[in-house]
């Protein structure tokens, strides 16, 4: 490939790319090829790629290179924390509509990359991340839009090229500890006007839902899943994974066009550009025996984020949203772990820990205040990432379909 790419004389537009899974959500780990991002802070970078530079996360990102729910990650290798000293890179994270704030199952997939990765182009502060002998782990603090985000990644030794040299151990589970995470608005009776109602909703005669708004590193709609009508929970019995598409496409589109909603409840104290709804997640407590693990309680959820874009994985930055609402509600305490499933790792039946099936495990570990005084946690979460190829992508200039990618759509009318 790297023969062909050089023979037809492409290498000015390549982007080469690392591929990696987590419960079955991608992360495309861009390591080379993207133009240097202008700006001093990593909020700055943010704005430039999405100014700038925004064909590029639409080439990586959408058909034929990638498709409507595909995720990426963007290496920034100079920001205001890799500087201060206080992180060790950057990341930007890219998915079907622009640019996220926080993603847990990036950041595991990263993780295990980080460490894995010796090249000093790629990763100039690699040589000096810290490992433990003790727990044979090592420790990568890698600075995302929300905030510095610490991952601890199991770390063994391997012979490459007759040296010992440490990499990533996919045996045992990579964990990260969360920005701090806190609810703006406890279980809140959100009217539902005829204009964004749905069939299952009016099936019941119902005109309104419970809602809780909470905060993992994005802002999160959280609701059960018999709330919005769905008396079975997140079954297939006589319901299509489009019903809940529209449910919670319509409670988002409700809640955005609400100006004082949003300037209430989905105001970050420090970031305005942080300020966003990035989700709606349908919660259901309901998990089959069968996929359950020896110890925690678990619970399943299914997240529309960005454009609907459906997460494969139980969604990380969730998780610890989740964790700070269970113990805003009381039914969770300090300390306590938690199994949250995807349909994903829930449709893995087995005995063992559920990790290994792909659930994440998530706890609070640390109370914390933010800067106007707000109650907040700090969560420990747990899961597994893996890879699944290298890629070099490139683009003809005379190529007017794939250039800069394309989503299938109906035409406008």
């Amino acid at each position: 490939m790297q023969h062909t790419v050089g023979l037809y004389g492409y290498d000015e537009d390549a982007i080469h790319v690392v591929d990696m899974h987590t419960t079955g959500e991608a992360t495309r780990i861009i390591i080379q090829g993207y133009p240097e991002l202008k700006g001093t802070t990593l909020l700055e970078k943010r704005r430039d790629a999405k100014l700038r530079l925004d064909h590029l996360r639409r080439r990586l990102m959408f058909e034929p290179r990638g498709h409507r729910d595909m995720y990426g990650a963007l290496l920034v290798r100079e920001t205001e924390h890799v500087f201060d000293g206080t992180a060790d890179i950057g990341v930007l994270f890219l998915h079907n509509e622009g640019y996220s704030t926080m993603c847990g199952h990036a950041t595991l997939a990263l993780g295990r990359f980080l460490v894995d990765t010796h090249d000093s182009t790629v990763f100039p502060g690699r040589k000096d991340l810290p490992y433990d002998s003790e727990s044979q782990t090592s420790t990568v603090r890698i600075h995302a839009p929300c905030g510095v985000v610490t991952v601890t990644v199991p770390t063994t030794i391997k012979q490459i090229g007759g040296n010992d040299v440490h990499v990533s151990d996919p045996s045992r589970a990579v964990s990260f500890t969360s920005v701090p995470c806190y609810v703006s608005l406890l279980s809140y009776t959100l009217p539902i006007p005829q204009t964004h109602t749905w069939p299952h909703l009016e099936e019941l005669g119902k005109s309104d839902i419970q809602i809780s708004i909470a905060y993992g590193g994005a802002f999160y709609c959280l609701v059960e899943a018999r709330e919005l009508g769905f008396q079975d929970g997140l079954r297939t019995k006589g319901i299509e994974l489009e019903d809940y598409d529209r449910a919670t496409g319509k409670i988002k589109a409700l809640i955005e066009s609400d100006e004082e909603f949003c300037k209430r409840y989905l105001r970050h104290p420090d970031e305005p550009d942080l300020s966003f709804l990035y989700s709606v997640m349908i919660v259901d407590h309901d998990v089959p025996s069968a996929n359950l693990s020896s110890s925690p309680p678990a619970e399943v959820g299914l997240c529309f984020f960005a454009d609907q874009q459906v997460d494969r994985s139980p969604t990380g930055s969730c998780a610890g949203a989740r964790v700070a609402l269970r113990m805003a509600e009381g039914t969770m305490r300090m300390n306590e772990p938690r199994d949250f499933h995807s349909l994903v790792s829930l449709a893995k039946v087995g005995s063992g820990d559920a990790l290994d099936r792909g659930a994440f495990r998530a706890l609070g570990i640390e109370e914390t205040k933010l800067s106007d005084g707000t109650s907040a946690v700090v969560v420990r979460l747990d899961g597994k990432a893996w890879y699944t190829g290298t890629s070099i992508f490139v683009a003809e200039k005379l190529d007017e379909i794939a250039r800069n990618g394309f989503q299938l759509r109906l035409p406008n009318a």
